[in-house]
């Protein structure tokens, strides 16, 4: 007999997401992911001056903020041909970089982690190293006041969690040090993006603070601190999980997609933008040794099952409405259906580490003879497209050092280029594509001006490829059918769905907004203490 399972809200994850699924036989058959909040930024910035839009978009989220005002950047900088000086781009990799560092320790320890721990095995903790010692007074004052939900999930630990006490208190002190860590990585972007979030200093044509040798100092300073993190404690906890206790729900591919995965080009690595620290790139059915070149006019919106106004189909992003039809018929989400040549794609880490053919990522799949990516690789993944970033920021540093040198910065001088000031005023008309790698995934803005104005804008962001409902076809988004097949041996305990959801780390603010009207009452399941 088929069981219906509503979580609503799914918690620890940025927005509003509401998730069904259909079990039959202690397995997942069936899943709807439901985005239940409208996302109105592609009104508002139209009439606008195209230079005031990236100050709109980044509002969309104040987790990953920045990545929409650089990708509103670049879609007008397509529009008329701006070129970011070298200082410029170096800054931007820098400022967008340390916020990677932020996001992905932030979603591995904090928004994640607790999926696959028993933090009552801290109880049992027996040994004498004073800081897991304190951890385990810390959670045992919690316990005796009846009050564990800082440290515990809202789902009963399953057969799945690690429940070893050594090793529970140990990542358990590391969620507290990350606490610190990721904090770290905002007030690092800060020191050159002005503030965090929603830098201030990133704008059409390059950026508008010129560095010194003293915050570039302390902006090493704490990206050293953070890497040193990364290197030492992230990355060794992520895959130890992976290889280790949790190595059962990736071998039976528990939380894999349709096989599908898409890359655009992220951080540029040279002024003529030839090269890129994340290479774009397509895959189709898991064939990992066929990486197709992406081309941007093959990505298309459906919105079958979104409630939106239908439009005709298929219809590319750069001339796409966003117009509401909440009464619709067939739909049950407010995220849209992009696909890429007809097919939904996962993007985000496992499709960089895929593209990118990251060697320590292919040995762990060969390791365990892994055929399609599930839900403990993409944590894995996620680490170690951490650890990419913390190495690359290295050399932008020593890079930026030595653009500040040849531009006589060293002597309080201005002769740095930081600003295509010949690109400033925006075009009489024009169109362009802003697209960028995202901590998320891949990241798309496309505008189109008039009269120097914002005629029409569209975002197509990372949750909207993953999170996205079924299109024209039935084919379900990434998303959906990562559920598909998840064991769910208690109706009442659906630790398995929300684990698969939360380690695509979905931000329905970036992909929704404003709240949907009508709505079905759904009795939460009670935190288990």
């Amino acid at each position: 007999m088929a069981t219906r399972i509503v979580v609503d809200p799914v918690t620890r994850i940025e927005g509003h997401l509401k998730v069904e699924v259909t079990v039959e036989n202690g397995a997942v058959t069936d899943a709807k992911c439901m985005g239940t909040m409208f996302r109105g930024l592609e009104q508002i910035v139209i009439g606008k001056d195209p230079r005031d839009v990236p100050y709109v978009t980044e509002r969309a989220c104040g987790v990953c903020a920045g990545v929409h005002g650089w990708a509103s950047c670049l879609s007008v900088e397509d529009a008329h041909g701006a070129v970011v000086p070298e200082m410029g781009r170096v800054l931007r990799n820098l400022m967008m970089g340390a916020l990677w560092l932020h996001d992905h320790i932030l979603h591995f320890y904090h928004l994640a982690a607790l999926d696959y721990i028993d933090p009552t095995a801290i109880l049992r903790y027996d040994g004498a190293v004073p800081e897991l010692v304190a951890v385990k007074e810390k959670v045992g004052a919690l316990a005796a006041a009846g009050d564990l939900h800082p440290v515990l999930p809202n789902y009963k630990p399953d057969d799945f969690c690690v429940n070893d006490p050594q090793l529970v208190t140990q990542l358990v002190y590391h969620y507290l040090r990350a606490l610190e860590i990721q904090a770290k990585g905002r007030k690092a972007s800060a020191i050159f993006a002005g503030k965090q979030p929603h830098h201030s200093s990133m704008i059409v044509g390059g950026v508008t603070c010129y560095p010194t040798l003293v915050e570039v100092q302390h902006f090493r300073q704490l990206i050293r601190e953070i890497i040193d993190f990364v290197h030492n404690v992230y990355v060794p906890d992520a895959l130890l999980l992976a290889t280790g206790p949790l190595a059962p729900l990736e071998k039976a591919s528990v939380g894999a997609t349709a096989g599908h995965y898409m890359t655009f080009n992220g951080y540029p690595l040279d002024k003529k933008g030839e090269k890129y620290l994340f290479p774009a790139g397509v895959i189709f059915n898991n064939n990992f040794n066929s990486i197709q070149k992406m081309d941007v006019t093959q990505i298309t919106e459906e919105v079958d099952f979104s409630w939106y106004k239908d439009e005709p189909r298929p219809g590319h992003p750069a001339v796409r409405t966003t117009q509401v039809e909440v009464d619709k018929a067939k739909g049950y989400s407010f995220i849209k259906a992009p696909r890429y040549q007809g097919m939904p794609v996962e993007v985000g880490p496992v499709a960089r580490m895929l593209v990118m053919k990251n060697r320590t990522f292919f040995d762990l799949m060969n390791e365990y003879g892994v055929k399609k990516p599930g839900v403990v690789l993409r944590h894995a993944a996620r680490a170690l497209d951490t650890l990419v970033m913390a190495d690359a920021i290295t050399g932008w540093i020593d890079e930026l050092v030595s653009l500040m040198g040849e531009a006589g910065i060293y002597s309080q001088g201005r002769n740095a280029m930081i600003h295509d000031t010949a690109h400033w005023e925006p075009p009489l008309n024009g169109s362009g594509a802003g697209l960028t790698e995202a901590p998320r995934g891949a990241l798309g803005h496309w505008i189109d001006i008039s009269g120097k104005k914002v005629r029409r804008y569209q975002m197509v962001v990372p949750t909207t490829w993953n999170a996205s409902p079924r299109d024209n076809r039935g084919q379900r988004g990434p998303i959906e059918e990562a559920l598909v097949g998840a064991p769910v041996p208690d109706p009442d305990n659906p630790l398995n769905v929300v684990r698969i959801i939360r380690s695509f780390d979905p931000c329905l603010a970036c992909a929704i907004h404003v709240i949907h009207p009508k709505g079905d009452k759904v009795i939460p399941l009670a935190p288990i203490l």
